[in-house]
């Protein structure tokens, strides 16, 4: 059984990451597995340990990145959040191709520790149109619009550190164009 692929997907908030993600898992043929992240934040309610997060205690986190157990990690209003390393590796030499479906900072980090990472840019069509999906929502108030405005603006300034820019004109396509991609670096492996 050969080893799966490490597969990194980051594009700005409001591209439609999430729902493009379910869509691959969708696709039996691709073999996906999501990777777990770590959080010192609390579960909330309905969520698992070990399904949604690995809930730790923020020693716990902190022994974690000094032992080097994650391959990325950041703090986000006030709690960490990480992608464990052991998880990632036992999912990959199961054969399973990992998903990680992570911020910009966080992917940076994965990329330059795992090199040979395929590396996937979800962008949106136009800033108009992200604008406009993250309007949509309707969920936030108008400085945190144009905060996350803002940071997209620079996020996609970073497109180019990927191997792979797929724009998202509609979950469809996007999640076809990719899955593509991933099936390419699948045959490319074997």
């Amino acid at each position: 059984m050969s080893k799966g692929l490490l597969i990194i997907l980051s594009g700005p908030s409001g591209v439609g990451k999430g729902t493009v993600r379910a869509k691959l898992f969708e696709d039996q043929t691709l073999n996906l597995a999501y990777s777990i992240s770590m959080t010192t934040r609390s579960a909330r309610p309905g969520e698992v340990d070990g399904r949604d997060y690995f809930f730790v205690d923020r020693d716990t986190f902190e022994k974690k990145v000094a032992e080097g157990g994650l391959l990325e990690h950041a703090e986000f209003v006030g709690n960490y959040y990480g992608t464990p390393k052991e998880h990632v590796e036992k999912l990959l030499n199961e054969g399973k191709n990992v998903l990680l479906e992570i911020e910009v900072q966080g992917a940076l980090q994965v990329m330059a520790k795992v090199p040979d990472a395929l590396t996937i840019f979800l962008v949106p069509p136009s800033m108009e149109e992200l604008e406009r999906r993250i309007r949509g929502r309707r969920t936030e108030a108008e400085d945190i619009v144009r905060q996350r405005l803002e940071k997209a603006e620079r996020e996609i300034k970073t497109k180019d550190n990927y191997k792979h820019v797929v724009v998202n004109n509609t979950i469809d396509q996007a999640a076809s164009e990719i899955a593509a991609i991933i099936r390419s670096a699948i045959k490319k492996q074997d």
